[in-house]
């Protein structure tokens, strides 16, 4: 089978990459040769090599930039998916679809389930509704996979991050008052695995919008502080950690103070359970501290 995957460098496009590279063909077009941004670009790819399945994995996730630059925003984090569902759909391939806890406001106070009304804070969870329904209206055949504060042992995230700042700050201030899960790219792409194998094996349940995230909660404060104690056991030197508000750390864009997601439809729905969020992080420390 042949797999489509946009977004050839990024977390969880990695991820996906070292876990289907074995068993399938992948697709994996660099932005040389296939710039989201470029919807006829988009459209001749997909059409010239007819992929099996598509992996939508790319998304402009520049929070606060997205602010001043909405434009490129909505065309990589909506119009792209909207060609992608449209070509699809085309050739009767499934669409695998990533989106954000962004398209919610917070305001909840309990998980947010898929049944619940999206009111988007920023520019940047406005583009990703506006692709989650491109893709609705365009697809049928469509999986989309809303997830939170994704980390991996590359790229740009908050883990990587706070490695680097506890070794090179006396001192860091970091937000507590926003809850979520953070979910490592690598659970995100064996749940997808998980989710092909069902669908070839004729298991396919509801196509639709599911969560998927780590199991279980923190804060950003004391994800640092886990973060933290790891470095502490390498004996690293470290920063101070100090709690602060969302107040006390203004941002162009607004973030949602709780983006957890009930993931329990996906695991009724297609039997796909996921790890607590603890166990992801070890897990991807585990990878990050081979040689």
């Amino acid at each position: 089978m042949k797999i489509l995957i946009s977004g050839q460098n990024g977390q969880v496009s990695r991820e996906l990459q070292r876990r289907l590279a074995s068993s399938y063909e992948l697709l994996l077009p660099g932005r040389d040769r296939l710039d989201l941004a470029i919807p006829q670009q988009i459209r001749q790819y997909v059409r010239s090599h007819r992929p099996d399945l598509i992996i939508n994995a790319a998304a402009y996730t520049a929070v606060d930039l997205a602010e001043s630059d909405p434009h490129t925003a909505f065309a990589i984090n909506a119009e792209a998916a909207g060609i992608f569902a449209q070509e699809a759909t085309a050739l009767d391939t499934p669409l695998i679809h990533y989106s954000t806890d962004y398209v919610f406001d917070g305001s909840k106070a309990t998980p947010y389930t898929e049944d619940d009304l999206p009111n988007p804070l920023s520019v940047y969870g406005q583009s990703k509704l506006a692709g989650e329904r491109a893709i609705a209206e365009a697809c049928d055949k469509h999986l989309i996979l809303r997830t939170s504060w994704i980390y991996s042992t590359h790229g740009r995230n908050f883990l990587l991050t706070m490695q680097r700042l506890l070794r090179e700050k006396p001192e860091l201030r970091v937000v507590s008052d926003q809850i979520g899960a953070p979910t490592w790219a690598g659970t995100v792409a064996t749940s997808t695995l998980a989710l092909i194998e069902r669908w070839q094996t004729g298991g396919v349940a509801k196509w639709g919008t599911y969560h998927l995230t780590a199991m279980g909660e923190t804060s950003w404060f004391q994800f640092a502080q886990v973060i933290r104690e790891a470095l502490l056991r390498q004996n690293s030197a470290c920063a101070e950690l100090v709690p602060i508000t969302s107040d006390e750390y203004p941002t162009p864009a607004m973030r949602p103070p709780n983006s957890r997601l009930d993931c329990g439809l996906l695991l009724r729905e297609w039997g796909v359970s996921q790890p607590d969020w603890q166990t992801g992080l070890q897990e991807c420390l585990s990878e990050q501290a081979k040689p």
